[in-house]
Order: structure tokens, then sequence, then C-alpha cells
């Protein structure tokens, strides 16, 4: 729903969220909280996340945030868990996405950690163009491991998903990131937020699965992705397809498969076409 311009009754939102819990999916990554003068983007999301039906199974809600005021509301929901801030290594998307600078963006992002900790909230840190950078900014494997340490010794942060950002990431690449970021790091979760082409989504989560990550952030049917993909064809890493990809390796991933199917029924209705 987040990146579909239609508007949505609350009752389709509820139906929809609700049937990601029958599925036993474990995370449910809400749109971003942003807020601008006169603006409050979780105004529209705020009866959602109080109607979601927490079930014996009810996934750990991740709202992402970009600036502190989203982190405000986000903290002030006792439904939330989990609080996400899409931290960039290139400094030209960082000012793009979040309109500030990466040492602006640390410095938010320690204002944030300090809600999370006073409201007992995890805090997620994305770390986008983590596996390359088409801008011509810095960039390197020993970037990403310098900008983990920090993140894992200043912050505390334990849940870092490594971001394929604009989709131009190579399987190699992720490959070798994940299998010098999970042994440096054992006291963090890495995951993996993939955007890419249909044709190419298969190569990228075998390569990261291969990789030694195991948390993958997917949405039904692929739907959305970056506006700054430059590509038109390059979505979310569609969860089917993942799923598929964990069977034929034999990753157990305890998903309830009838609930999954109807999530996609759901989403052929609410995104036709």
């Amino acid at each position: 729903m987040q990146a579909s311009y239609r508007s949505f009754p609350p009752r389709w939102k509820i139906e929809y969220i609700n049937a990601f819990v029958e599925s036993r999916i474990r995370y449910h990554r809400f749109r971003q909280l942003r807020f601008t003068q006169g603006h409050s983007a979780v105004a529209r999301h705020r009866r959602g996340a109080c109607w979601i039906d927490p079930g014996d199974t009810r996934p750990k809600l991740l709202a992402i945030v970009a600036n502190e005021r989203g982190a405000e509301e986000a903290c002030s929901h006792m439904e939330i868990d989990q609080v996400g801030y899409p931290f960039s290594i290139s400094e030209t998307f960082q000012m793009r996405n979040t309109n500030t600078t990466i040492a602006g963006s640390f410095d938010r992002v320690q204002r944030i950690a300090e809600l999370c900790a006073k409201s007992n909230k995890e805090l997620v840190m994305y770390i986008s163009m983590a596996f390359g950078n088409p801008y011509g900014d810095p960039w390197s494997p020993e970037l990403v491991l310098l900008w983990a340490e920090r993140l894992a010794d200043g912050l505390n942060v334990r849940t870092i998903a490594l971001a394929d950002t604009v989709g131009n990431a190579y399987a190699v690449h992720m490959d070798a990131l994940f299998r010098t970021v999970i042994p440096t790091f054992p006291e963090i979760t890495f995951g993996a937020h993939l955007h890419a082409r249909s044709d190419g989504l298969n190569e990228k989560t075998i390569a990261a699965l291969e990789g030694g990550c195991r948390r993958f952030d997917t949405a039904i049917r692929g739907y959305g992705g970056c506006p700054m993909a430059e590509d038109d064809l390059v979505g979310n890493a569609d969860t089917e397809a993942v799923v598929r990809c964990l069977d034929l390796f034999g990753f157990p991933h305890g998903l309830d498969m009838q609930e999954l199917k109807r999530c996609v029924e759901i989403s052929s209705r609410v995104f036709p076409g």
C-alpha cells in the first residue's frame, strides 16, 4: 500500500495486515512515517495498528521513520515493536532520501536510538547502498564494516539490514559481504533488503542465503520499490519467489502457505494489474 497512489479504506488495510498475521510472517514493516510541516503520515495508519488481531502468532511490527518526529510517533504506540531507520553510506543517496548528510543522519539516529531505549523499542538499521554505489561516492566492504561497527558499538544496534537500494548489486558481492559481516559481528542479526528485477531476484536471494543471511524483507507480488532505481521493472523482493528459494535449498521458514496464498489473493484485489 505504501507504493500505491490509491486511497484505501481502513478495513482493507486491516484485512490485508491480519492475513499476514495468520501466515506467520515474523515481521510486518509499516510504511515510512515522515513528518513535514502540517502533515502527519502516521495519522492515516494509527487506527490500523491498533486493530491488528494480536492472536498467538502476531508478528513484530516495524515502523520505518525518517526523522525524530516520526520516531516519537512510532514510539508512542505500544503495538509497534521495532523502529527502523534508512541510513545510507552514500552521501548522495542519504541527501536524496532523508534530506541530510551522512554525519547529520548519524546524529539523527543517535537521538532516535535514545527515544527507542526510553520506549523499549528495538532500533533496526538499514544500510542502503551496502553492495555498491552508482553515484560515484566512495564504497567498499570495509566502509560497510566501519559503519556496522559504529552502529553496534555506539548505538547498541542488534539488527541491521543490508540494502540493495536501487537494484544494481551483483550477487557475488552480496555473497562476499554477508560472509564477511556475519562472522565479524556475531551479536548482530544481518538481513537483506533487496530490490531487483523479477529475472534477477533468485540469483540475489541464493547469494544472500549462501552468504549466511537468514532474514529477508519481502513484499507480496514484489509490489513497490525504490523510486530512485531509475528502472520501472525493479521492485521489492517478491515474497513467494523468496519462499520458493528457501524451499529449494531446504531452509525451513515455518510459514502457513495457505494463508500466504490468501495474502496474494487479497493483494490482487487491493492492487489490481
